[in-house]
C-alpha cells in the first residue's frame, strides 16, 4: 500500500519523528519509520514565506555566494561573502540555535507552537546571532580595542566557519563580529530554514539612541560641539530582510521586513 503525507503549509518547523500506529480490532501495532526535517517553504503558496517569482527564489534561497557592501558614502566596497546554507551540518546547527534561545528556555513549550511563523523565528535568530544577551548567541560584537587575542571582524568572509566554530566551542559567542558579520550570518541561518534572505547596506546611517526619531547635535554658546547625546551616524550599517507576508498588520506591509541582529537597543 502507498500512501502520501502532506504537511499544513503552517505546520511548525523542526526535527520530527515518523510513527505508523495501524488499529486492527483491539490490537494495536506501531513502528517507529525514522526521522525528517520540516522547513518553512517558499516554493508553496499557501507558506507565508511564500515567493511566486522562480529567479527571486534561487537569489534569496538557494544562492550560496553574494557581496556585501561597506565603506563609506564615497568609497563603497564590495566584500564576497560564503553564506553555505547548505553545507554539512548546517541545519542541524540552525535547529539547534533555536533550542538555545531564552524564547526556548522560558517557555518550550509556547516556543515550539510558534514555529511556524516565520515573524517570531526571524525574531529569535536575530536574538541568537549576537551573544549579548548572555543566551550563547553565535557571535560577540566588538568595535573598539584590539582583536589581537581573536578575530579581527574584517578578517572573516563568510558564516560556514563562524557557525562551526561555534559549534565546536560547545555554543560560545564567536569574538568578534561587527554589522555585516551579523547579517552575513543571520543571513546563512534564514535561507537554512527556508526563509527568503537579503542584505541591506545603508551609507551614513543614523544611529538613534533616545527613540526621537531625530539625532541630536550640541553645542555650546561658540558653536563647540558637546559631548552630551548618545545619538550617532556611522559610516555604513548592514541589517538584513526576510520576505514574508504580515496577516497581523495587513497586505499592504507584505513582502519584504526588517532585521537586524547588530546588538544596538535592546527591543523586547
Amino acid at each position: 500500500t502507498n500512501f502520501t503525507i502532506s504537511s499544513p503549509a503552517n505546520a511548525v518547523i523542526g526535527r520530527y519523528n515518523l510513527i505508523l500506529q495501524v488499529t486492527s480490532g483491539n490490537k494495536i501495532f506501531s513502528r517507529f519509520l525514522g526521522q525528517f526535517v520540516l522547513l518553512f517553504n517558499p516554493w508553496c503558496p499557501g507558506d507565508d514565506v511564500y515567493m511566486a517569482n522562480e529567479n527571486e527564489r534561487q537569489e534569496y534561497v538557494l544562492n550560496e555566494n553574494g557581496i556585501i557592501f561597506v565603506g563609506n558614502a564615497k568609497y563603497i566596497e564590495a566584500r564576497g561573502w560564503y553564506y553555505g546554507q547548505f553545507q554539512d551540518h548546517l541545519l542541524n546547527t540552525c535547529l539547534t540555535m533555536l533550542d538555545l534561545s531564552l524564547y526556548y528556555r522560558q517557555d518550550p513549550a509556547i516556543d515550539v507552537s510558534r514555529r511556524g511563523d516565520p515573524k517570531y523565528v526571524g525574531r529569535v535568530i536575530s536574538s541568537m546571532i549576537n551573544g549579548n544577551d548572555n543566551d550563547n548567541g553565535v557571535l560577540l560584537g566588538k568595535w573598539q580595542g584590539s582583536f589581537h587575542s581573536h578575530e579581527n571582524p574584517s578578517r572573516w568572509d563568510g558564516s560556514v566557519v563562524i557557525l562551526q566554530k561555534w559549534r565546536q566551542d560547545n555554543y560560545k559567542p564567536v569574538q568578534y563580529g561587527q554589522c555585516w558579520v551579523f547579517a552575513g550570518v543571520m543571513c546563512t541561518v534564514l535561507r537554512c530554514l527556508g526563509i527568503p534572505t537579503r542584505l541591506v547596506s545603508n551609507f551614513n546611517s543614523a544611529h538613534d539612541v533616545d527613540r526621537n526619531l531625530s539625532i541630536d547635535k550640541y553645542y555650546d554658546s561658540s558653536g563647540k560641539s558637546l559631548n552630551i547625546g548618545k545619538d550617532s551616524t556611522w559610516d555604513y550599517h548592514v541589517w538584513n530582510e526576510s520576505w514574508f507576508i504580515r496577516s497581523d498588520l495587513g497586505t499592504s506591509f507584505n513582502g519584504w521586513q526588517v532585521l537586524d541582529a547588530t546588538p544596538q537597543e535592546q527591543s523586547k
